[in-house]
């Protein structure tokens, strides 16, 4: 596997959905370059962004909640008019001017840089609207195709409606078939942490792909018990984000303080890292390594997405997933959980 130069391959590509796309087993996951948790500058996420595509990472995900839309401009100006890339947005959030942002005494709004309320380092000068009706979704990639300065987006995913199954089944999954009807996208789906409701989708609906976050990883394998069956038996193809959960697997050496699903791990959670961290190094590797290989050994998965922020970052995510841990790992990984 080749992992630099301008003409280098991540093989082999896996088709993801029935819409003709082909991905690489390593996908960009662009929350980090809208500014998730860290500020990152603009030639910092373009580096990161073309160091990705010149190795062969061929997907790249992005959403109008990544940095209130931060995400999408600094990815479609990286990517210019590069082709023989698969692009994805989401829809279910709306951008639109604050309406209550704080003022001065003067009337002036007051300088929120940094203050966004859903982790990421950008000013607050606009707001998300959660929307899934038919309209909403149509506004919502009119305006993702004019950050990403493109004319077409190759994959929609319905975004995190955890409280809006409704409006969803409703609005939103109709209106992206209606869109995957016409061509004007190859595939749509849904992504989220729940796979429970990513499951009833994948039965009531007609989408086929999905982007489950976190409930597949060497630590939560909820997915394998309702998601993953159902994909594979309605031929749906996953991408599995999160696979580190938040931060607890990808250090060798799990140590307190480290965060599992946005949290504070709890002494069970971490202790149970540790064991697998332990295996890992028993076998030679590491539990990274392992964090990212375990996702791809299931069928019905196609592509991990990892956030990546810097040209740093890309590398050492190809170099994990350059060579796969030993077979060996896997049934002692299972008997420490």
């Amino acid at each position: 596997m080749t992992v630099s130069g301008d003409d280098a391959s991540l093989a082999p590509a896996r088709p993801f959905g029935r819409g003709g796309l082909k991905v690489a087993p390593l996908s960009f996951g662009a929350a980090a370059i809208g500014n998730l948790f860290t500020a990152v500058d603009d030639a910092e996420a373009t580096a990161a962004v073309r160091t990705a595509a010149a190795a062969g990472v061929d997907y790249f995900d992005t959403a109008p909640h990544y940095g209130l839309g931060l995400s999408e401009r600094r990815l479609g100006a990286a990517l210019g008019d590069r082709t023989g890339v698969v692009l994805s947005t989401k829809v279910g959030r709306l951008l639109r001017p604050a309406s209550d942002r704080p003022k001065t005494d003067s009337g002036a709004p007051v300088d929120t840089e940094g203050a966004d309320a859903e982790g990421f380092a950008v000013s607050a000068d606009v707001e998300r609207v959660w929307d899934f009706s038919r309209d909403g979704v149509l506004r919502s990639i009119e305006s993702s195709l004019e950050r990403l300065g493109r004319d077409r987006v190759d994959v929609v995913y319905v975004h995190d409606p955890d409280d809006h199954f409704a409006e969803a089944m409703d609005g939103a999954f109709p209106a992206l078939d209606e869109l995957r009807r016409q061509g004007v996208i190859a595939s749509y789906g849904a992504g989220m942490n729940r796979s429970a409701m990513l499951t009833r989708f994948v039965r009531e609906t007609d989408l086929d792909v999905v982007l489950v976050a976190g409930r597949y990883t060497v630590l939560d394998r909820s997915a394998a018990d309702d998601l993953l069956p159902a994909c594979l038996e309605r031929d749906v193809s996953v991408a599995a984000g999160g696979v580190f959960n938040s931060g607890i697997t990808v250090s060798a050496d799990p140590r307190p303080g480290a965060t599992y699903d946005y949290a504070p791990a709890t002494l069970a959670v971490l202790d149970r890292a540790r064991r697998l961290a332990a295996v890992c190094r028993a076998h030679g590797t590491t539990l990274p390594h392992a964090a990212v290989h375990f996702p791809l050994r299931h069928p019905a998965v196609r592509t991990v997405l990892l956030g990546m922020r810097s040209a740093d970052e890309v590398r050492a995510d190809l170099a994990l997933l350059a060579a796969p841990p030993p077979d060996a790992l896997w049934p002692d990984l299972e008997a420490a959980l």
